[in-house]
């Protein structure tokens, strides 16, 4: 397996959160987990089961909003504004 970094358990939801999310680039997880496209393809593959990685990995191949270099110059966030909410 290629993932070398040891997340904890939060890290590891927020990171599956994240590349399930339409608008968080790949880029993003690299800049926040240091995890590469390949890393977090490897860790869905281990994390999720076989048809849930099939689906997700469906989803975001070819997906503009998920690849910076294919993403719309318009798109300028991560995450819609009303995503975190406050608790």
């Amino acid at each position: 397996m290629k993932v070398q970094k040891t997340l904890t358990e939060s890290e590891l939801s927020r990171v599956i959160e994240m590349a399930w999310e339409d608008r968080t680039p790949f880029d993003a997880i690299q800049m926040s987990f240091g995890l590469s496209e390949s890393d977090v393809i490897d860790l869905m593959r281990r994390e999720m089961k076989r048809t849930s990685f099939k689906m997700w990995r469906e989803r975001v191949t070819g997906r503009g909003t998920k690849h910076l270099a294919l993403r719309n110059e318009q798109v300028t966030r991560a995450y819609c504004p009303t995503q975190y909410k406050n608790k």
